[in-house]
């Protein structure tokens, strides 16, 4: 059922090396997404050594699952942070990820990036009357924050609405195209990039980071986690950090036009969906974001994607469907990410709660970050404060947030599967099983390979969940996803699942 993403289709691919040996440099960068590869642009210019540490290839994770919309309203809107931040920070927030988009737009034009960039007006509409309010209230919030923002009329926005807004000048872009052009630009002797190269471990002391690799040792002075989430870190910011699962599908039109720009609606009792085109040479595509549910939390995955083809059936003349995708994001309890050291005077560095805005807060995690380390100030360094303890703001979120994480831990504990049912089980399904008084994730491959392993997740040991549309091993608790042969595709997961055979359980 699953594709690759769209970005996927019309990207090419990296070869960086793998790291073979011990290495020592300035600061060590974990993740090669957009996050890992802003920040090494910004510090190697500043004159720092940097290595990129990346599990898979440039770009492959997060990145190249996203929408590639970049715009300075936020996921949540900006009416969100009014009960929480006044109307300087909400400008401050609008400002920031403005600058980060402008960057975007330099490197493409300094570094000559193919990567589609344009500039694009964005829409929040309302459906019905039901929704009006909250197009109304963003729009009241703008004006009172002084953020440029300007009523819509119906003949702007393709679909029915009651009520719309615009922002003019934001863009759009294939983000791994981006990502990967960005990287060949700045891999230098002072700025290394390694693919296939795994992190197992952090080490910090007062003279900087040791970071255990599979092709080495990593000596810094300082680390970045750039991973969308904190790799290993038990608990932490995963208290304050939602993890969700949000989907795309894109398809291409047997009549009618493709509409240009972001176009945010509300629908229903409050669902948004996202809706883009994208064209590359003579292909063009319509794409529809949406269907969030909390990381393996889940009864039926593929049902969400289905209802996103069944939006775009209902709002345009569909004729093929090419391409269904997930992606992952985290949203952070006080609405804002969190951008800078892990903890006072750390020398580790994170940058994450992104809600599904990582590709401008990613950019702009390079921008505070580089900043920081260089001893240069920045203007956002406060905002987004990683060791920020806002329990006013946070206090709702975070109960919300623990209290589901317990529930899956509690849940799960009682399970009784029976082992007969791995006779019947067929290619490209998944299921929980108590074998020899062992919990294991059982699932075939679509060639009939039968994988057994622990079906407790390596963060924490919450029992891991299937997802039947993307084939995968999905946490419930904080996020983390194994493939079919237990690696780790996502989260704060380090290790892989355990193998499992008659004799029990083996790393």
């Amino acid at each position: 059922m699953f594709t690759q993403s769209l970005w996927n289709s019309f990207s090419g691919t990296t070869n960086f090396p793998q790291l073979t040996k011990d290495i020592q440099v300035d600061v060590a960068i974990v993740g090669g997404g957009i996050t890992g590869i802003s920040t090494a642009q910004l510090l190697a210019e500043a004159g720092f050594s940097v290595a990129v540490l990346e599990a898979r290839k440039v770009g492959g994770g997060t990145t190249s699952h996203s929408t590639g919309n970049l715009y300075y309203n936020i996921d949540q809107v900006l009416s969100s942070l009014q009960s929480k931040y006044n109307n300087e920070i909400i400008r401050r927030v609008a400002g920031s990820r403005n600058s980060a988009v402008q960057l975007i737009e330099e490197n493409v034009k300094k570094f000559q990036i193919d990567c589609d960039f344009k500039r694009v007006p964005s829409y929040l509409y309302s459906s019905n009357e039901e929704n009006a309010s909250k197009v109304d209230k963003e729009y009241e919030t703008a004006l009172e924050a002084g953020v440029k923002m300007e009523i819509a009329s119906s003949e702007e926005i393709p679909f029915k609405m009651t009520r719309g807004v615009r922002v003019s000048g934001q863009a759009q872009f294939n983000s791994m195209r981006y990502v990967q052009g960005l990287a060949n630009a700045i891999e230098s002797e002072s700025c290394k990039i390694y693919e296939n190269t795994r992190v197992d471990e952090f080490e910090e002391n007062d003279e900087g980071v040791t970071l255990s690799t599979t092709g080495g040792i990593v000596r810094a002075k300082y680390a970045v986690h750039a991973t969308h989430t904190p790799k290993g870190v038990k608990v932490m910011f995963h208290t304050v950090l939602g993890p969700y699962r949000e989907y795309g599908v894109a398809a291409k039109l047997s009549a009618g036009e493709y509409p240009e720009g972001i176009f945010w609606g509300y629908y229903g009792s409050g669902e948004k969906v996202s809706v883009r085109s994208y064209s590359r040479g003579e292909e063009k595509f319509i794409i529809a974001v949406g269907q969030p549910h909390k990381v393996g939390q889940a009864k039926d995955n593929s049902q969400h994607i289905e209802q996103l083809v069944t939006f775009l059936k209902d709002h345009f003349d569909i004729g093929e469907v090419t391409h269904r995708w997930g992606g992952q994001h985290y949203k952070p309890a006080d609405k804002l990410p969190y951008i800078g050291p892990q903890s006072e005077g750390s020398r580790i560095y994170v940058a994450t709660g992104f809600s599904t805005d990582g590709l401008t807060y990613g950019v702009l995690s390079g921008m505070i970050i580089s900043d920081h380390i260089a001893g240069n100030e920045n203007p956002y360094t406060e905002v987004y404060k990683a060791s920020r303890f806002t329990p006013a703001k946070s206090a709702k979120e975070f109960l919300k947030e623990n209290l589901n994480v317990a529930t899956q831990f509690i849940k799960d504990l009682p399970f009784k599967g029976d082992e007969d049912e791995l006779k019947f089980l067929k290619n490209g399904e998944g299921k929980i099983i108590e074998k020899d008084g062992h919990k294991v994730a059982a699932s075939r491959s679509e060639s009939g390979e039968l994988n057994l392993h622990s079906a407790f997740c390596t963060h924490m040991y919450c029992v891991v969940h299937w997802n039947n549309a993307e084939r995968t091993w999905d946490c419930p608790c904080h996020g983390s996803r194994f493939n079919q042969e237990g690696g780790v595709l996502e989260g704060p997961a380090l290790e892989p699942l355990k193998k499992f055979n008659s004799s029990g359980e083996k790393s």
